[in-house]
């Protein structure tokens, strides 16, 4: 059916005639059915005649079903037409359509005699009751062959509000893959925003007509004419291009810390840390984490992040939603991630969205990235003691493809090289493996799959065997609704295991193990219901499955007993609802809650003491049985997230937090840092779940063109039920594991300081931490309260931490960066003295944690140079040349203690007490 279009300057001399006044009564049935059958089946059953261009409703193809009965003509076009961007106007039995626009029975004074200078006719008096058509000047509106116009969203009359929400995805035409930090501007208006890690945008415009920019190093500029009439979404597909690098760097996120919603946050790209000196000239997302304010580490060789005065078992890492239980390799030194696979991390340590629960401290999201649909891509390292290959796949053009990221260490070629026997008998190697498959299945429809391994095996001494392991699994199905809701699907799997194999000069072999299994179910909504809004609701599911340990022999003449620790199991649920809220454009809030549930699941067998007294063999009643599923015992409660912001100007901000968590499980270990052997523990009828609440205020600021940005961010914490250990108590294999630890109170607060400097040949930041982080164990009875029952210094406790990255930028293919870094030495616990008792010699030992060890500092220097720019090479490289620790200072990893000859003498290990030079080999193809 082909109509021709009334010139709209014709239908508007007609008088105007209501359609409301239309008293025809309509019944029409349709299943999946196109608009142009549904619009000729009612000009089959009805007088109704409509007029439109063919082309659009060629660029609708959605298939509809409904079924009306006696309905108005209005009814039906208004839910024919509901996912469009088409309009109507009723005129006796003609039925106008238009694309976006409403046809108008009256246009302004004024539109057609005189001059419109303005892209949007404004009524003299503008208020918020008054509804403001959008037109523009077709004359001075034209399409050239530089910006190409295109329109957003459908116009509704009587809408009264001043901006719509435009957003949208950003990609690289070359490999369909996502463009961060890229800024989009209106210049005029002075309105912009920077795209995220995955290419997202979000921007509220005027109604009307805006040009938009897009600017980053590295990618074409490209200007678009939009046309906004209400909310809708916008993507770009942008060209590479080769830049000329003299003394300007990437100005990506300039706004991003000021106009951010939720407070305490952080982002890492995996790129920031290929400049950043670290040991080995290996990249390290992890480590560059510990240069910002507020993370740490209890130092060299130690697994794990204490952020804001927490433990490291407080922290929630994911790797595409997927749980790594440790992310780190031999001790911390490597990142168990291939760095050329990993995208980025998005670290949150004071505000955590609602959809995040299960630890107490902080949400360290990593990213993969998404693959070539388009060409095969590599990238790789040649270092000293590991290597490492990333390769992009294409599997369907512009559809789907694989990405394989590989990295092995060779230390063990290197230690049997050494002319030291020693070091020959010793073993040190480990590798990790990670791959996603990204298939973009339609417009709305998109899936994600993502499998990391990672392996560790070690000798200490030439009796053992140390090996652990990680493994996770992650699929995700996103789905888009209409322009207002959206869909996250997410099926998860992790797991992680250890064993030590021991094989003696006597009869005592034996092969000692532990591992834990999680999978998870979770469904994410988002609902955009105008541009004030961003909405996410939805609800979790997890299935812990834990091997508490076991001990076998190992060869017939092991005298070894065989003991295996009953398993646990448990449920972890959650339902969640957050709320991004514009109040105005100075004000906004991030608000969700959280109900968290769990439940500890039988088959198992639960150890029951007297009430009100210390879980020991003394107080021991007996056990209680549960069958396999039965439920034990519940806990849960209310999850309260809340961030606020206020824009002084929009280069300075102010943001408040609050938020409690609950964490329902714990790792069990009684040394300082976690180690391999560290065994994770679910909260039981014995164990309660830890729960901790944060408060939180900041000012931030950007200065000089957003050349600087400073921030000062204070923050207090409380939290309870805490875990930690009895003096002397057995951690492994112990199935009362109960009578062995205590739970307390924890209180830390601190003031964090970043000073950011992001153009010009030099760059980088400044930061210092004040934080104290302190506990106490106050029981009822003695053997329950540690330092008397007051507060005492954790194990990480660092008051001072400074933080200096600098890089330094002689050519284009030259640059030299440096890495300081100063910490007060965490506390310890010192023998003051000895006594005899029956004969026997005994230590005295202070308070826990009464002292410290020596400070930390260290510096590092480092080299790259980049091959030429050439754009016809078979590959691009470049070189690292690094120095660790430049200064040759032992800092003491630990400080021990041996009883000699009646003396006890005091001895500092350190990991790294010289300089450590490497050299690495980068390239990409």
């Amino acid at each position: 059916m082909k109509r021709t279009l009334f010139v709209f300057q014709l239908v508007l001399m007609i008088t105007s005639v209501s359609a409301q006044q239309d008293t025809v009564k309509i019944s029409i049935s349709y299943t999946g059915s196109n608009i142009q059958s549904i619009l000729h089946s009612i000009e089959e059953s009805s007088n109704y005649r409509f007029y439109y261009l063919e082309e659009w409703l060629e660029d609708n193809s959605e298939t509809i079903s409904v079924d009306f009965k006696d309905a108005s003509l209005d009814e039906i076009l208004n839910k024919t037409f509901e996912n469009t961007p088409l309009n109507f106007y009723i005129l006796n039995e003609k039925v106008i359509l238009s694309q976006n626009n409403i046809i108008y029975d009256e246009l302004p004074q004024g539109y057609f005699t005189g001059p419109v200078n303005d892209t949007i006719i404004k009524s003299e008096v503008v208020s918020e009751s008054i509804y403001t058509p959008v037109f523009y000047n077709e004359d001075n509106s034209r399409e050239s062959d530089e910006i190409k116009t295109v329109r957003i969203g459908k116009e509704k009359p009587g809408n009264v509000r001043k901006t719509f929400k435009l957003r949208g995805y950003v990609e690289n035409s070359n490999n369909n893959s996502p463009i961060p930090n890229l800024t989009l501007i209106e210049r005029t208006k002075g309105i912009g925003t920077v795209t995220d890690l995955n290419g997202n945008y979000e921007i509220n415009l005027p109604p009307g007509i805006n040009v938009l920019e897009t600017v980053a190093l590295g990618i074409e500029k490209q200007r678009k004419k939009v046309i906004i009439y209400n909310d809708g979404e916008l993507n770009f597909n942008l060209v590479e291009r080769i830049e000329q690098l003299e003394e300007v760097v990437v100005q990506g996120n300039q706004k991003k810390n000021v106009e951010e919603e939720i407070a305490g946050t952080n982002q890492i790209d995996s790129e920031e840390s290929k400049d950043i000196p670290l040991v080995l000239g290996e990249r390290n997302i992890l480590s560059v984490a510990t240069k910002l304010p507020g993370i740490t580490n209890a130092g060299e060789g130690a697994t794990g992040l204490n952020i804001r005065g927490g433990k490291t078992d407080q922290n929630l890492v994911l790797l595409d939603n997927a749980v790594v239980y440790n992310p780190t390799h031999f001790f911390g030194i490597f990142q168990a991630l291939n760095p050329f696979v990993t995208k980025g991390v998005k670290i949150y340590k004071g505000n955590i969205p609602a959809e995040f629960g299960g630890r107490l401290s902080a949400v360290l999201d990593i990213t993969t990235i998404d693959g070539n649909t388009e060409k095969f891509k590599g990238e790789g390292s040649i270092g000293p003691v590991t290597s490492n290959i990333a390769l992009q796949i294409p599997i369907v053009k512009d559809t789907s493809s694989l990405v394989i990221g590989a990295r092995g260490a060779y230390s063990d070629w290197v230690l049997r090289s050494l002319d030291n026997e020693d070091l020959n008998n010793k073993e040190a190697s480990f590798y990790d493996v990670v791959a996603n498959y990204t298939h973009k299945l339609n417009e709305n429809n998109s899936l994600k799959v993502t499998g990391h391994f990672s392996n560790d095996r070690f000798s200490i001494t030439a009796d053992s065997i140390h090996h652990y392991s990680n493994r996770s699994i992650s699929l995700e199905w996103n789905h888009k609704f209409n322009e207002k809701n959206s869909g996250h699907f997410q099926l998860n799997n992790s797991q992680y295991k250890f064993d030590i194999g021991y094989d003696g000069p006597s009869n005592n072999d034996f092969e000692l193990g532990y591992g834990i299994d999680e999978t998870e179910l979770k469904l994410k909504m988002n609902y955009v219901p105008d541009s004030l809004h961003f909405i996410d609701y939805g609800l979790s599911a997890k299935l812990y499955d834990v091997n508490p340990g076991y001990i076998e022999p190992k060869g017939s003449s092991s005298s070894i007993a065989n003991v295996k620790i009953p398993k646990e199991r448990a449920l972890e649920g959650a339902l969640f609802i957050g709320d991004n809220f514009k109040i105005s454009d100075k004000f906004a809030i991030n608000a969700g809650l959280r109900y968290s549930f769990f439940a500890v699941l039988g088959e198992t067998i639960e150890r029951n003491y007297q009430e009100g007294f210390p879980r020991n063999q003394d107080t021991f009643l007996g056990t209680t049985s549960y069958g396999k599923n039965d439920i034990v015992k519940t806990y849960g409660g209310p999850e309260i997230r809340a961030s606020a912001r206020y824009l002084f100007t929009p280069d300075f901000s102010i943001k408040a937090s609050y938020n409690n968590m609950y964490q329902y499980i714990h790792t069990l270990s009684n040394t300082t840092t976690i180690s391999p052997i560290d065994t994770w523990k679910l909260t039981d009828s014995n164990i309660r779940p830890q729960q901790a609440e944060q408060y939180s205020l900041g000012i931030f600021s950007n200065f000089e063109d957003d050349n600087y940005e400073i921030s000062i961010e204070g923050y207090l914490k409380n939290s309870k039920n805490i875990l930690d250990f009895k003096t002397g108590a057995r951690i492994l294999l112990n199935e009362q594991i109960e009578t062995e630890v205590i739970q307390g109170d924890g209180r830390a607060y601190g003031l964090e300081f970043l000073l950011r400097k992001n153009k010009g040949r030099i760059n980088g930041w400044l930061g210092y931490t004040y934080s104290r982080s302190e506990l106490k164990f106050d029981g009822l009875f003695t053997e329950e309260r540690i330092n008397g029952g007051n507060y005492f210094p954790s194990n990480y406790d660092k008051p001072h931490d400074v933080s200096l990255v600098a890089n330094y930028k002689f050519t284009r293919r030259y640059s030299a960066s440096l890495n300081f870094s100063y910490q007060t030495g965490r506390p310890i616990t010192y023998p003051i003295g000895q006594y005899s008792f029956n004969n026997s010699e005994y230590v005295f030992y202070s308070n826990r944690n009464e002292f410290r060890i020596p400070d930390y500092y260290r510096l590092d220097i480092g080299i790259n140079i980049e091959g030429n720019h050439k754009i016809k090479k078979l590959a691009h490289s470049f070189w690292n040349i690094s120095i660790y620790n430049v200064l040759g200072r032992a800092n003491p990893y630990s400080v021990f203690f041996v009883s000699e000859q009646g003396e006890v003498k005091a001895y500092k290990s350190s990991i790294f007490g010289v300089p450590i030079p490497s050299i690495t080999y980068n390239f990409k193809f």
